[in-house]
């Protein structure tokens, strides 16, 4: 998948639509991840499989979208495991970045919603 075609192309509803943020929010925190890709590789390397812009597209689609990191794999040629860490890796920076923030564990559990589950036996 060529990401930054395909991005490069869209109007700015259709980023809220693909990705559940605005245009300047996911340029915000494209930003942020190159700059901590830079900063993390400034020795060189051997090239990532995934893009940085790639590992953003995937962690905002995971969320949006609650497909199974294999299936993500999948699209990508990469294993689940590396679309965990490109999650894991997206979410550290921008939280280590201060400028975004998720709800902490305590309040996911303070919800008002009651979930209950219905087993039936055959």
């Amino acid at each position: 998948m060529d990401n930054i075609l395909r991005i490069a192309n869209l109007k700015d509803d259709e980023y809220q639509a693909l990705f559940g943020v605005r245009r300047s929010t996911f340029e915000a925190m494209l930003a942020i991840l190159e700059d901590e890709f830079e900063q993390l590789h400034k020795q060189g390397g051997r090239p990532p499989r995934l893009s940085v812009l790639d590992k953003l597209v995937v962690t905002l689609g995971y969320y949006r979208e609650y497909r199974t990191m294999h299936h993500i794999g999948f699209d990508y040629g990469v294993s689940k495991s590396r679309i965990s860490d490109a999650v894991k890796w997206v979410e550290d920076t921008l939280l280590k970045s201060g400028t975004f923030s998720l709800p902490s564990k305590r309040e996911l559990l303070k919800s008002d919603t009651d979930i209950e589950i219905v087993i039936n036996e055959i």
